[in-house]
């Protein structure tokens, strides 16, 4: 099995919970030529009428203007960690069974699975959380139980945070 797993640079902003609310800074990162990978929101669970909206990757000179320009601003918490691969039958209780019993509690999580691969977006409350969890990615995709076979098809690689 092969395994990536690396640190999402996340960047925030409330937006307002209406239909549009989204839109308008999503329609704003486009224009500077963002291709995002990454956006999740939810509405706030403390202030009534407020959404949270995260959004990666963000690096052009554009794009980190028009982020400010929308509101947006890079956060360092929650940690997210995007991870891909192989898919794989029971992947997802292995790994979450194995940051389980490493002590490791997540934040988040969402998988998906689409023509034998796999991206999920896991968040962890520390970078030292990301770095542990890494770890032992990189030990599962290079052990026998995930690979099927004695001759692997591929290493386990996993970024640590900087």
């Amino acid at each position: 099995m092969s395994f990536k797993m690396q640190r999402v640079h996340v960047y925030y902003a409330e937006v307002e919970d209406k239909p549009g609310g989204i839109a308008a800074k999503l329609k704003t990162l486009a224009e500077a030529g963002a291709h995002l990978e990454y956006v999740y929101s939810q509405r706030s669970a403390t202030k009534a009428g407020i959404g949270e909206l995260y959004v990666a990757p963000l690096s052009s000179t554009n794009e980190l203007k028009a982020a400010k320009d929308a509101g947006l601003r890079e956060v360092q918490e929650p940690v997210v960690m995007r991870v891909e691969g192989d898919d794989h039958a029971g992947l997802s209780g292995k790994l979450t069974q194995a940051w389980e019993l490493a002590g490791l509690n997540l934040h988040g999580l969402v998988m998906s699975v689409l023509n034998g691969r796999f991206v999920g977006y896991i968040t962890f409350d520390t970078p030292i959380d990301g770095n542990k969890a890494a770890t032992i990615l990189a030990e599962l995709g290079t052990s026998e139980d995930m690979t099927h076979s004695k001759k692997m098809s591929g290493n386990g690689v996993a970024k640590t945070l900087a």
